[in-house]
């Protein structure tokens, strides 16, 4: 009980004075005034958006969100600009950047790399500050976003080799490369607004296309230490920012139908009012990581330590806002109970705090709307027969929300079916595995499943069904998008296209060949110009 409340207090107490603030973790208040566009950073006097933590102090005027600067809020005018730069970088494909050698990318890829480092320090503290993400986890985007890009280079090199040879069938001789698509708009989530933006936006690239790139709402600021390097490693009209309201200022780039590929991480329902919007439908690639409902499967054969483990860190890790949390666990009925209050008790040794806080696990959140959202949902499931099982269970103060297990969840529930993206963990008891599996045959999402269970037979008959109802299936640990190597996609409304390291290269490029009959004439002018290095494409170079 003491320590009930104590957690409640820590919870009343979590926002501090500005002078209790760790000055190695400060940030100065940055006012942004300028964006990159055509290869310059260029001045902005227009009207700007002032961004807030989610972090509150305590100040003169008493307890508000920290106040970090503020960035441009252009306008539809300066996106057409934005486009208008990229469309002539690409220049139909005739453009430097597209007809750039492979291993002239990758230079400038790795002087880009090179100059982000320069920024970690900045970088990080802007993630604690922007969204809320504690230090070690800041710090595990960035360095993971790094370890990304060098992954991305070497998985382009593997491909530029094994593409560095002709074939011959049925008398034609050819080389098979892939080439770039053109004008790629890159928007991507708050949750990850480094990683997974990044995700997309660098095998788009490094495969010559150019890129028109949407800073998300929170965590904009973080990229403003990075315009720099932006600038200064890739040619002009390469990589232009947008800033603004999504409605003002993307509608008119879809609309003109100059962009190629729509890359987006975010709902289903604006990737679909997205793309109606472009003219030309079978023009437009969209690459897309969408909504995601992944359910546990905790059954009466399962070791409830390593399942009560994997479900905490899968539902709450970053306070449950990732697309691969679990964030629906259903358990079989004769271990109920037992599950619900180990769970229960790891949720109530989780420590609250702020971002820089040692060993902290919960922190505030950014969206504003949040922890009434999260209200709604728990009180809708209370007065539909749940519980919080958990002391402090949905406790707030302003953007702090303490996690909740709530339980038992049914479907009449709005926490059954909507993705909760947030510090709540609802449980649905079940009779027959047959219900866990019809509720992801009716579901509108696709993305992954957990399975918890020491039983091979029954592993492997739910194996078999729900890899024909998931894009991955995780036994006896949660649900995760890494290894990067590995394939992440989805079913459903949960994505379009896949995103690995080396998917993520295809997903942005399409093969293209330069064919001739194999006769002596064509083999002969072949090597000519392979061996005067005339033609970019057409070339037997190695890169090591």
């Amino acid at each position: 009980m003491d320590n009930l409340k104590a957690v409640k207090t820590s919870i009343d107490n979590i926002f501090v004075n500005e002078s209790e603030i760790p000055e190695q973790y400060n940030v100065p208040v940055i006012h942004q005034r300028e964006y990159l566009l055509n290869g310059e950073i260029v001045p902005w006097n227009g009207p700007v958006t002032e961004i807030f933590s989610p972090v509150f102090v305590n100040g003169s005027a008493g307890l508000e969100r920290r106040l970090l600067g503020s960035v441009p809020h252009t306008t539809s005018k300066e996106a057409i600009e934005a486009m208008n730069a990229a469309v002539a970088a690409y220049d139909d494909g005739q453009g430097i950047w597209p007809t750039m050698s492979v291993e002239d990318r990758i230079k400038c890829m790795q002087k880009f790399v090179g100059l982000m480092i320069e920024q970690r320090d900045l970088v990080i503290k802007l993630l604690m500050w922007e969204i809320g993400k504690s230090n070690p986890d800041s710090t595990k985007e960035f360095d993971r976003t790094v370890e990304y890009i060098d992954a991305t280079i070497d998985a382009l090199k593997d491909l530029d080799r094994q593409s560095s040879r002709f074939e011959q069938a049925e008398g034609i001789l050819a080389q098979i490369r892939r080439s770039p698509l053109g004008v790629v708009l890159s928007m991507g989530p708050f949750n990850y607004p480094l990683n997974e933006i990044f995700t997309t936006l660098i095998p788009a690239l490094i495969m010559g296309n150019t890129i028109l790139f949407k800073l998300p709402k929170h965590g904009v600021l973080a990229h403003y230490p990075l315009l720099k390097a932006f600038k200064e490693a890739f040619p002009p009209g390469t990589v232009n920012t947008l800033y603004g309201r999504g409605a003002e200022i993307i509608s008119p780039l879809m609309e003109s139908g100059k962009v190629n590929v729509l890359a987006f991480i975010g709902s289903s329902k604006v990737a679909n009012g997205l793309k109606k919007l472009h003219p030309q439908a079978n023009r437009l690639r969209s690459i897309l990581s969408l909504d995601a409902k992944n359910a546990a499967i905790v059954t009466k054969h399962a070791d409830l330590d390593v399942a009560v483990n994997e479900c905490l860190l899968g539902s709450l890790s970053f306070n449950g806002q990732r697309c691969t949390a679990l964030k629906l666990i259903f358990v079989q009925k004769e271990i109920a109970d037992t599950f619900v209050k180990k769970l229960s008790d790891a949720v109530a040794a989780l420590k609250p705090g702020l971002p820089w806080d040692k060993d902290v696990k919960i922190t505030p959140l950014p969206e504003v709307d949040k922890p009434d959202y999260l209200k709604k949902c728990i009180e809708d499931a209370v007065a539909k027969g749940a519980k919080v099982i958990n002391e402090n269970g949905g406790y707030t103060n302003n953007s702090f929300v303490f996690p909740a297990v709530v339980y038992p969840v049914n479907d009449t529930m709005t926490l059954y079916h909507e993705e909760q993206f947030g510090p709540i963990i609802p449980v649905v008891p079940f009779d027959s595995i047959e219900e866990p599996i019809q509720y992801q045959i009716n579901a509108n999402h696709g993305m992954q499943v957990s399975i918890f269970s020491e039983d091979p037979a029954e592993v492997s008959k739910l194996i078999d069904p729900f890899v024909n109802l998931v894009s991955r299936v995780n036994i006896n640990c949660q649900s995760q998008r890494g290894p990067d190597v590995f394939p992440f996609t989805g079913r459903k409304d949960s994505a379009e296209g896949t995103l690995s390291i080396s998917d993520a290269l295809r997903s942005f490029s399409i093969r293209s060949l330069v064919a001739t009959k194999a006769t002596e004439a064509n083999k002969k002018l072949f090597n000519s110009i392979v061996h005067d290095h005339d033609s970019n494409f057409l070339s037997t170079d190695y890169i090591f």
